[in-house]
């Protein structure tokens, strides 16, 4: 993980209107999300192992990703890179669930901080500049 420094940090804005303006650059909301603290993730490479987190915490209500009206809150953190490498192919370990399949269908990650290359971190920086012009307005 690698910390990329931002005007973002400590800007608080409403959820709904964050994720829609986001998302007009490819960020989603991140899959570690909970009622008062989430990020809004953007994959920086095709394979979906590097990725752009803009971290946040509710300050006031809480989110839920299925409701569109919303009036909660959020305050930015300090955006940062990070890397997953995972093993291809098939997951030996893997088993056959019928309710753990909608949850598990995923191998995690061998290294959830490996190595980032520079050029990622450039990348990164890239985006949060654009990104932050955006929150700005």
């Amino acid at each position: 993980m690698i910390p990329v420094s931002s005007s973002i940090e400590g800007m608080e804005k409403k959820f709904t209107e964050m994720q829609a303006r986001l998302a007009e650059y490819q960020f989603a909301l991140g899959g570690n999300w909970d009622y008062h603290a989430g990020s809004f993730d953007h994959a920086l490479d095709e394979e979906n192992k590097v990725w752009l987190r803009l971290p946040f915490q509710v300050t006031d209500g809480n989110i839920d990703s299925e409701l569109s009206e919303n009036n909660a809150q959020i305050k930015f953190g300090q955006p940062y890179v990070l890397k997953h490498l995972y093993n291809e192919g098939e997951d030996p370990s893997a088993s056959v669930r019928v309710f753990g399949a909608l949850f598990d269908q995923f191998q995690s990650p061998v290294n959830p901080d490996a190595d980032i290359e520079p050029r990622w971190v450039e990348r990164a920086k890239e985006k949060v500049r654009v990104i932050e012009s955006e929150i700005a307005r």
